[in-house]
């Protein structure tokens, strides 16, 4: 039976490739999401392997967004006796401009300013400069090699930088050194430490202090006790070897990087899932073409264990073939995922891909073990084969009732819809979870129903579009709901990939007209200041705009972190009267916010039990506490979050160094020409070079642009999921082309043309991709609706279908479905009438 099994591999070359190829496809995946996301951890941990380096502990504040470390502990430390040199630290975030004057991007990588330490000075590694020399004066800089090759700067360059709570440095370029790792889109630049004071602290903090330890090994010392020594002089701040910091590190890298890990996985599962049907309806189809050959084996003495073995054994032939195939594509996939984020300029770093053994059993065992079950189920049907079957001329391997899998799939799809709806009813991650888990009944209960599905809408469609084909046309939709197995099984392909791609369709048009909606009712000003959203808009830029003839009033919002009752909390504040601005739709009390005053969302106040008049303690990151009073409650509005506070509560709740201004809204002067206004705003910003002038419809459009960065990515993804589902189409139309070619034969022997059998595998295909299609976008509205409902508190409003995709997503699944059919339609007209009637 085992070289019966192989034998009918080697004999069946076409259908093998294609079994073959659809398990290629999964596991690639698979393997390629796993090697992607190892190697940007193994990479990411060499960027940051240096943390720390030569220093044997590091003191800093408890929380990262407070002022800092007191300059006065700098003395303190290095005044204690285990101690031999200390290394303050002062660095942040700034705006690099190229060699064209322009801001230079670094797509998702940081661009930090930092304080140079001479050789002798430095803890760790000297600098290896490649060109240049080190900065020794205020306003010279040193620049690493890729943001250098990247800003099309050289040493002796004269250039700026853009310091959002300094404004504009002049700078030149006095040396380039290298990193050991390749690293994306950053850029570092390095300032003399007198400079880097100056640019990013208040002076009177710096963000850390490293500390080397004075030969503590010859004393029988570690790095917990010089630890322990810190500590114990300065209680109060976060005093930590280098080894844990180094962990903490390490920790905050896989955890970031754990959802691009899950995300990636969660379609490599998608993908893979899509894949199990093509197998499982690629074997189902083996074994209706080989039922008399199998009944024969039965005849002549075979067992039904061995009937069953020889099944499986093809299945695990295939399955093997197709995971070291996959495996192979996953490393190569890896590449095109990193090639594809990066066409994204999300700055990634670069480094040689990392090949886990978790990896390559992950991959093997997946490819095999889901090739294999998908061949239980027709290796078990295969066994049943009574030997008269041998002396049939036909068998009908789809004539299983399916009253049992239909009424299971109605009664599962009744509770997926009744867990959808009650989960739309809630917000939060339980709704979401519930709404989850009905979707997930609901795909289960169409795959079960699917076939008897499949008859009537078939049946609907046919009796449509394959009408003007005369006889033709109903020869092709009798071939489409004849076997509704097989048409269910073809069409579940494709419909899990609509689907997917119709949620995120919906999401992302809701998010946008959402988005659109807030600003709309949200923002009455004229025009809207923005700048990055890592940075903010630079300080200098507001007091501009506010000197702009024509400005009639502007008021800025800046993000607001506090401590209330113990918990972190984020808000806004306001500079200036949001009258004219924004509309704070007030419920009780007044949109005016005094010194002292802050004003609160209805959720926010019913949860807490805030009125008018209500006093509440802010604690801040640096240990102070700010008393202030609600003056008033304004309507849910994510727009501005759940409470808005005054800027002179802002000033004392965040510290100097780290304030920033969100947007800045403009109001003209009634009578100002708008578009005179708007040159002179961006005239005004133009020094501060990230700034964005843009009226109200330009905001809402670089919003939604953002949403539709994000969607491109997942369409991106998604689409190897209906890549692998077309290919399903082309294989099981393929392998009816097979199992049919006694009856094409007979067609061809009483007068039908090529032309008439390609015609109908081209009408047979489309109805097939249609059916698909069109039960996928039903269920993806629906299950959008659902996600759309439980995210209604967070901004998200009505539901938006976008139509235009949904039409543009049925249009091209009929396109498809003629192009799934061009091969096997030419494989069927080629088909021989004598040599297929033979075989009767």
């Amino acid at each position: 039976m085992r070289k019966v099994s192989l034998r009918n591999l080697a004999a069946h070359k076409v259908r093998l490739a294609l079994t073959v190829l659809s398990v290629v496809l999964g596991t690639a995946f698979v393997a390629g999401s796993f090697v992607f996301t190892d190697t940007l951890q193994r990479t990411f941990s060499s960027l940051f392997a240096d943390t720390a380096q030569g220093a044997d502990v590091r003191v800093s504040p408890e929380d990262a967004r407070s002022s800092g470390v007191p300059n006065e502990d700098i003395a303190a430390i290095a005044a204690l006796p285990n101690v031999r040199a200390v290394s303050p630290y002062a660095g942040g975030q700034l705006v690099l401009l190229g060699s064209d004057g322009a801001a230079v991007q670094s797509g998702g990588a940081p661009t930090l300013g930092e304080s140079y330490l001479p050789d002798d000075q430095r803890l760790g590694d000297p600098t290896n400069f490649v060109d240049g020399s080190a900065p020794t004066a205020p306003g010279q800089v040193a620049i690493n090699a890729g943001g250098a090759e990247r800003a099309g700067l050289k040493v002796g360059d004269a250039t700026q930088v853009l310091v959002p709570s300094k404004g504009i440095t002049d700078i030149t370029i006095s040396g380039i050194y290298s990193t050991a790792t390749e690293s994306g889109g950053f850029i570092g630049i390095q300032f003399v430490q007198s400079q880097a004071n100056e640019l990013f602290t208040d002076g009177a903090h710096v963000q850390y202090i490293d500390v080397a330890g004075d030969n503590l090994a010859a004393q029988g010392l570690t790095q917990s006790d010089l630890r322990d020594e810190i500590a114990a002089a300065l209680p109060g701040l976060k005093v930590q070897t280098a080894a844990d910091v180094q962990a903490e590190t390490q920790a905050e890298v896989e955890s970031a990087l754990s959802f691009i890990n899950y995300f990636l996985l969660a379609f490599g599962g998608i993908a893979l899932l899509v894949g199990t049907f093509i197998i499982y309806n690629t074997f189902s189809m083996i074994v209706a073409q080989r039922v008399r050959e199998l009944a024969l084996l039965r005849a002549i003495g075979a067992s039904r264990g061995q009937v069953s073995r020889s099944v499986v054994l093809e299945a695990l032939v295939v399955g093997v073939i197709g995971s070291v195939l996959g495996f192979i594509g996953g490393v190569g996939l890896a590449y095109g995922l990193r090639a594809l984020l990066n066409a994204f300029d999300l700055g990634l770093p670069s480094g040689q891909l990392a090949l886990e053994p978790r990896t390559v059993v992950v991959a093997f065992a997946v490819g095999i073990v889901v090739t294999v079950l998908s061949a239980y189920a027709p290796a078990r049907r295969a066994a049943k084969i009574p030997p008269v079957a041998a002396m049939r001329e036909e068998f009908a391997s789809a004539g299983d009732t399916l009253r049992t899998r239909t009424l299971v799939g109605v009664g599962l799809g009744i509770a997926g819809a009744a867990a959808l709806v009650i989960g739309a009813q809630s917000t939060g991650g339980a709704a979401a979870a519930t709404v989850g888990a009905g979707a997930v009944a609901l795909i289960i209960a169409t795959a079960l129903a699917a076939p008897s599905l499949s008859r009537p809408v078939v049946g609907a469609l046919g009796a449509v579009i394959t009408r003007p084909f005369g006889a033709i046309g109903r020869l092709a939709r009798t071939n489409s709901v004849r076997n509704p197995r097989r048409t269910a099984a073809t069409a579940f392909a494709l419909m899990l990939g609509l689907m997917l791609v119709t949620v995120i369709g919906v999401l992302g048009s809701t998010a946008k007209a959402s988005v659109d909606s807030l600003v709309d009712t949200g923002v009455e000003a004229d025009y809207i200041l923005s700048g990055p959203q890592s940075i903010g808009i630079p300080t200098g830029a507001t007091t501009a705009t506010q000197q702009v003839t024509g400005v009639d009033r502007t008021a800025v919002l800046h993000p607001v972190f506090v401590m209330i009752a113990g918990e972190e909390e984020y808000g806004a504040a306001i500079d200036g009267s949001p009258e004219g601005l924004l509309d704070l739709s007030m419920v009780q009390g007044t949109a005016d916010l005094d010194s002292n005053g802050f004003s609160v969302s209805e959720t926010e106040a019913a949860g807490r039990g805030w009125t008018v008049g209500t006093e509440v303690t802010f604690d801040t990151v640096d240990g102070a506490s700010v008393p202030v009073t609600v003056t008033g409650v304004f309507a849910d509005n994510p727009l501005i979050g759940s409470w808005i506070v005054s800027g002179d509560i802002y000033e004392k709740v965040t510290p100097s160094i780290t304030r920033s201004d969100l947007l800045v809204l403009v109001k003209a002067t009634p009578g100002t020409d708008l578009s005179t206004l708007r040159s002179d705003l961006e005239a005004a910003t133009k020094p501060f070079v990230v700034v964005q002038v843009q009226d109200v419809d330009e905001f809402k459009g670089s919003q939604g642009q953002q949403i539709d960065t994000l969607l491109a990515v997942l369409y991106g993804l998604l689409a190897l999921a209906v890549v692998i589902a077309v290919l399903g189409i082309v294989n099981t139309l393929a392998l009816s082309v097979v199992e049919r070619r006694r009856e094409i034969g007979m067609l061809r022997a009483i007068g039908m043309q090529r032309p008439q059998v390609r015609r109908i595998i081209y009408l047979e295909s489309l109805l097939i991709a249609l059916f698909g299609a069109i039960v996928g976008v039903v269920l993806g509205i629906a299950f959008g609706w659902g996600f759309v409902q439980t995210l209604r508190d967070e901004g998200l409003g009505t539901m938006t279908v976008p139509w235009g995709q949904v039409v543009s997503m049925l249009l091209g699944s009929a396109v498809v479905g003629v192009l799934a059919a061009l091969w096997p339609a030419v494989r069927a007209a080629r088909t021989k009438p004598l040599e297929a009637i033979a075989d009767l």
